[in-house]
């Protein structure tokens, strides 16, 4: 089994194991934008004891062009219906991680 952080971190810079799903507030962004915040989502790596405390990388936070974007990664079984039982287990997790504003939250 790998640990949770490799698998998030995995996925969250290739989009592959999971699905990504963009909010609302974000998909009436022009694709350019879209793109760009895509971009950050993969790159990031502002991960701190406050916004990490559990140190899985499931979750952060950044601003573009004056907005506060939130992005977080969910664990469900392989049939997206239910919660993983054991989210460091690829076997039995499917990873979805969503990308929102802020104020959409």
């Amino acid at each position: 089994m790998t640990d949770i952080k490799s698998l998030n971190d995995n996925f969250r810079k290739s989009f592959n194991g999971g699905k990504v799903l963009l909010t609302t507030g974000i998909n009436a962004k022009s694709q350019k934008e879209i793109a760009e915040i895509l971009n950050q989502v993969r790159c990031f790596n502002n991960f701190t004891k406050a916004n990490d405390p559990y140190n899985e990388h499931d979750f952060g936070s950044f601003d573009y062009n004056g907005e506060k974007i939130f992005w977080k990664i969910d664990y469900y079984d392989k049939d997206y219906r239910y919660l993983s039982e054991n989210p460091s287990n690829p076997e039995v997790t499917n990873r979805i991680m969503t990308v929102m504003l802020a104020s959409e939250y």
